[in-house]
């Protein structure tokens, strides 16, 4: 069982799919710095000095005056700031990933098909090669093919 356990892990799937977990883990962290550390604070100036992480609502109706106070005392409430940050992550990191998938098309060749070797025989429906003019199997004469 331990033998057909490593011989599992060891797939190149399993081992390109826990590679791609941690870089994304790693890099939904720094997303997560971007929004929180450079992009909301502008926004929120811009916007009259509103810090998002900091948007809640009180549902103890005691009236906390951060959101950081409110948790501190364990009152009930919804942050709707922090939402709106986890979205815009969100919306980042989709686009960034529709980037990367965008190039990573760009840059495989699409490779054409070879042309096929074989045809259908119409008579005897049997596979023959693509230019012969005679079925091996029925004799039968076919258009198209080689004279």
């Amino acid at each position: 069982m331990l033998e057909e356990f490593k011989k599992f892990a060891m797939r190149g799937n399993v081992v390109d799919l826990a590679v791609g977990i941690i870089i994304g883990g790693a890099f939904g962290k720094i997303v997560s710095s971007f929004v929180a550390d450079i992009l909301m604070p502008p926004l929120g100036k811009i916007m009259g000095k509103v810090d998002f992480t900091n948007l809640f609502i009180d549902l103890s109706g005691t009236g906390y005056t951060s959101l950081a106070e409110a948790k501190k005392a364990g009152a009930a409430t919804i942050n709707y700031g922090l939402f709106i940050n986890t979205i815009i992550d969100f919306i980042i990191v989709a686009f960034a990933i529709f980037l990367l998938i965008r190039q990573i098309n760009r840059l495989k060749k699409e490779e054409e098909a070879p042309p096929p070797a074989t045809k259908e025989c119409p008579h005897c429906v049997s596979s023959i090669p693509i230019k012969a003019s005679r079925c091996p199997n029925c004799t039968s004469t076919l258009e198209g093919g080689a004279a």
